[in-house]
Parts: C-alpha cells; sequence; structure tokens
C-alpha cells in the first residue's frame, strides 16, 4: 500500500464522501424513474422478496478495465447471503468504449449510467447497475482517494483504474480482494447500511463518519484514517464481513 495515502471508499447519496432510458426489449413497460432514486431507498426491495423475487445486476466496464472473475462471484456470493431472491441473481456482463477523460465528476458518472444502462426493474425483478470505469474521481487528492461510490437506490461505480493502481504489488492487498471489499461495501450503502435506509437495531453508527458502522472489523467501517487502513481491513487475505450488529438492521428489514 502507498504510504501516506488515505482511502475513501465512497458510499452515500448525493456523493457525499463516505459521497436512457433505452431499455432492452421487453413485454413489460419499463420504469427508469423507479431505478433513479436515492441511496438507501430500496433497502427492502433489494433484500427482501417481497415485491421482487429475482434480481439481475448489469456489469458494465471500460475496454481493459474489467473486474476479476473472482471478486464478481464472491459479489454474487454476498448478495446470495444476504438477499431473498428465491427465482435467482443474474449477472450481465459488457464492455463500453473510454470516454478518454482522467478524471470523472459525480455528475460524469451518472451521465455515463444514463447513457448505457439497459436493465431496469420489472414487476418482479430488481436492477442493479455496477460500473467499473478506467479513470479516477475528481474528489481524489494528494492524500485521499476515491476507490468507490453508492449514489442511488441500485447504482454504484468503482473506480477500477485506482483500486489496479493500489494492489497486486509488494505491501499491497490482491487485487481481486481489494474490488470484493469495495464492491461489497458499496452494496452494503445500496442495502441501506449503515442507518441509511436499513433502520438501525442498535447505536453502532460512527458519528464521525456518518452511514458507517463504529466496528473496526466490520465491512462497513469507515477505514481510511491511514495509508494502511484498507490494507488492515483485507491483511488476513479475505474480504472483511458484516458484524452482528449490521447483520441484525439488514435481517430486521428483511433480509438474511
Amino acid at each position: 500500500m502507498k504510504k501516506g495515502i488515505v482511502i475513501l471508499i465512497m458510499g452515500l447519496v448525493l456523493f457525499v464522501s463516505c459521497s436512457k432510458d433505452d431499455a432492452l426489449n421487453t413485454s413489460e413497460t419499463i420504469n427508469s424513474v423507479a431505478n433513479k432514486q436515492t441511496t438507501g431507498s430500496s433497502s427492502n426491495d433489494l433484500l427482501s422478496d417481497k415485491k421482487f423475487t429475482s434480481m439481475v445486476v448489469e456489469v458494465v466496464y471500460v475496454q481493459g478495465f474489467e473486474p476479476s472473475t473472482t471478486a464478481i462471484n464472491n459479489f454474487v456470493s454476498f448478495l446470495n447471503a444476504r438477499t431473498y431472491k428465491p427465482n435467482g441473481i443474474s449477472i450481465v456482463k459488457r464492455a463500453i468504449p473510454s470516454t478518454g477523460k482522467a478524471t470523472f465528476t459525480d455528475k460524469e458518472i451518472v451521465a455515463i449510467e444514463d447513457a448505457n444502462r439497459t436493465k431496469f426493474n420489472t414487476s418482479n425483478q430488481i436492477a442493479v447497475w455496477l460500473f467499473f470505469t478506467d479513470g479516477k474521481s475528481s474528489s481524489d487528492t494528494s492524500t485521499a482517494v476515491v476507490l468507490g461510490t453508492a449514489y442511488r437506490n441500485t447504482s454504484l461505480v468503482i473506480y477500477e483504474q485506482t483500486v489496479q493502481g493500489l494492489s497486486d504489488s509488494p505491501f499491497e492487498p490482491n487485487r481481486s480482494l481489494l474490488e470484493t471489499t469495495v464492491i461489497s461495501h458499496e452494496f452494503g450503502h445500496i442495502l441501506g447500511l449503515t442507518n441509511l435506509g436499513a433502520p438501525l437495531q442498535s447505536n453502532h453508527e460512527d458519528t464521525s463518519h456518518p452511514k458507517h458502522c463504529n466496528v473496526e472489523s466490520c465491512l462497513m467501517y469507515w477505514s481510511s484514517e491511514t495509508g494502511n487502513g484498507i490494507a488492515n481491513m483485507v491483511s488476513g487475505g479475505s474480504a472483511p464481513q458484516l458484524d452482528a450488529q449490521c447483520l441484525a438492521d439488514l435481517r430486521a428489514n428483511g433480509g438474511k
């Protein structure tokens, strides 16, 4: 891990730091507005089978920045462990060309989704957009970088170029492990953690870093005070897990 870098795992609505409707042909009417709501507002819909009995995750990446197969498989396992979707969870993956930009503002990330997203909620299937970009966040500084952001109720971006630059070198995490951690953390926000749509069952929100768990070993912990923060979380060779309090929040809102 590069010394002195503070790694920010983003995950709040309106891109606060942690910050096309051209659909495929279908026999059902597509309501893209339902996929453009605030982060955490679809917590129960994602967790339970009350309304949606299946989930499709549209994994889109810039050519040359495809996430590892291991990370996507780990993500599907994470979803299966936490959500009730008896009719299954499917992954639809494809590449799109680079925009040629080196950095992206929040609005530009939204514009990329709006221009390229093809999967939206139907009557019994909820859709998620997961984008891996070739550029960095415009919010990066000399001492802090953004790895990912959950910015709508079913949308998240992973700054894959940044993830790759901070992994797979001596003293740095394995790339698939870092990808797994960032994807799962961001999706945790979409699931409503912490205090972001899944009501707290106990007082475990970090007051210094709102919408994050205050348990240091938890997946939803804000671990970026030092350059070794994220490295310490994955030092055991596996992605951090949700702690008992975060699990209780999800279960109380319809999850496993």
